[in-house]
């Protein structure tokens, strides 16, 4: 199996089945989803007006049934304000990114039952905790290591670190949940498509113009 697809087929696997780590805001865009799966999320590079009209055409027809979709968010949130989007939803995935200045950080993918919202994110955030301490441990990480060190660190406090949502919702929902002050962009999945199938790479806050790099120039603190 050819290198890119090898991994598109981990990058899918990660998302689907367990906890997924990805940089946020990466200097190269990472491989393209493979055939049948449905990217939720900017193409690296694109404009973001541009992907913001294409969101927002996205969402299911009336009568259609309920769809996946990747809300996206204004600002970083905490667990109970990200938590209290999902009353008409279904939730079922939680993006985590810790925002430090000119710092790129980890986008912390983390499936939750979608019970207790507020509870289960704020739990996220402590097991992410954990796996970015781990990778700080290590006496040889560098700069990589000092910023996970920062990312735990601010895990374990509770931070305001919620980016995007995996909900499920009929077009209904998914419309009342797009005019929300707090969320910038609903993209919806095609009904019928198994969350097994979604690659998720969310619009990032930060991200104004284009869906390029973030800056990565800054001292970590």
């Amino acid at each position: 199996m050819p290198c890119r697809a090898r991994w598109a087929v981990l990058a899918v696997l990660l998302v689907a089945f367990g906890a997924a780590v990805v940089a946020a805001g990466q200097r190269a865009p990472g491989p393209p989803p493979l055939p049948g799966v449905e990217r939720l999320g900017p193409e690296p590079g694109e404009p973001v007006a541009g992907y913001l009209a294409r969101a927002a055409t996205s969402l299911p027809a009336g009568g259609t049934g309920p769809a996946w979709a990747l809300v996206q968010l204004e600002d970083h949130l905490d667990a109970a304000t990200a938590a209290a989007l999902t009353q008409d939803v279904r939730l079922s995935r939680v993006v985590l990114r810790v925002p430090l200045p000119r710092v790129q950080t980890a986008l912390l993918i983390r499936p939750v039952p979608g019970q207790r919202p507020a509870g289960e994110i704020a739990a996220a955030m402590r097991s992410a905790a954990g796996d970015r301490q781990a990778v700080a441990a290590p006496a040889t990480a560098g700069r990589a290591g000092e910023v996970a060190a920062a990312e735990a660190r601010r895990l374990r406090a509770g931070c305001s670190c919620v980016v995007a949502l995996l909900v499920r919702g009929d077009h209904a929902a998914l419309e009342r949940l797009a005019t929300r002050s707090q969320v910038r962009a609903v993209h919806a999945a095609r009904v019928g498509t198994p969350p097994q199938g979604l690659a998720l790479a969310p619009l990032l806050p930060e991200q104004r113009e284009a869906a390029g790099p973030v800056p990565d120039d800054g001292p970590v603190p």
